[in-house]
């Protein structure tokens, strides 16, 4: 493993860290402003944060329409990801959330199935590990899952998609101009949204301030962005083990911040999860022998 891998791995597993961690400011802000404010307004930050870097990145050729029409996609994969996570905050922990949005890790090969490839019996051991997670921290008394559950599963699924369409152009567009165009993507049509359905003030800013800050600065500006730039470098499957660890960081910060419950069925659910996540990831992928010709395996199943 070259320096280059070692170092993408550190800025991956601090992506990680920050993004486990965002969970409890989402989850706070939720108490001053809606759900469509924050996001608007914390991409903001981060596309603020980001946007004097276009000036120091490497000149390269002007990017074509095909191009940056990807970037836009990727956009709006995080843009209904990152919304229907938000929106689910307030129905649901952070624990809950921060692993079950971890499940997009798992959903890639399944997804990818659809494109023509087809997975060993680890993939298959690890869903199902997964899936029995989710049942243990989802399911409760009366056999109900939770609304914020079922929208935070759901948002899964985009992450899964912008995971994917990354990892498959992600040299279309220099890093940082792909970073600013998913910020923008998401940015717009989430104040565009808060303005018309979501009251708003400055005090309700003014307080929502630190988790705005710290969402937009640390989670958008640098976690997406470093986000970008590992995957350039880092294997597919190695980058979706050390991402699915900010499922890890999300239930220790709701249980050291929050005072969110880990109980034994909470902590059995999450052991699963995770178990299942990453065993899916370790599991070799085979292309599907297509009748017209055979498909090579895309790098972000790999």
């Amino acid at each position: 493993m070259n320096k280059t891998i070692i170092k993408a791995n550190f800025l991956l597993l601090f992506t990680a860290t920050i993004w486990g961690s965002t969970f409890v400011a989402q989850k706070a802000a939720m108490e001053y402003i809606g759900p469509f404010w924050y996001t608007g307004l914390r991409f903001l930050l981060g596309f603020i944060t980001v946007l004097p870097l276009v000036f120091f990145e490497r000149p390269a050729p002007e990017p074509d329409r095909k191009a940056w029409l990807t970037g836009v996609g990727i956009g709006l994969f995080l843009f209904v990801g990152i919304n229907l996570q938000q929106v689910a905050l307030m129905f649901t922990s952070v624990t809950n959330s921060g692993f079950i949005t971890g499940l997009y890790v798992v959903l890639v090969p399944i997804i990818s199935i659809f494109a023509g490839y087809r997975y060993g019996m680890g993939v298959w051991v690890g869903v199902a590990l997964a899936v029995t997670g989710l049942y243990l921290l989802s399911i409760h008394g009366a056999l109900e899952i939770n609304y914020g559950d079922l929208l935070t599963l759901l948002s899964a699924f985009f992450w899964a998609f912008q995971v994917l369409a990354l990892s498959s152009s992600k040299n279309l567009l220099p890093p940082v101009r792909l970073a600013l165009t998913q910020f923008a993507v998401c940015m717009i049509p989430s104040l565009l949204i808060a303005a018309v359905i979501e009251p708003i003030s400055f005090e309700a800013i003014g307080d929502a301030g630190f988790s705005l800050l710290y969402g937009g600065i640390l989670s958008v500006g640098f976690g997406f962005t470093m986000q970008v730039l590992a995957q350039r470098y880092t294997p597919a499957a190695h980058s979706a083990i050390i991402l699915s660890l900010e499922s890890v960081f999300a239930a220790l910060t709701g249980w050291l911040v929050l005072g969110d419950i880990m109980d034994a069925r909470v902590l059995t659910g999450c052991a699963l999860m995770l178990t299942g996540t990453i065993l899916a990831q370790l599991s070799p992928a085979k292309p599907l022998v297509m009748k017209s010709a055979d498909k090579a395996l895309p790098e972000s199943v790999a």
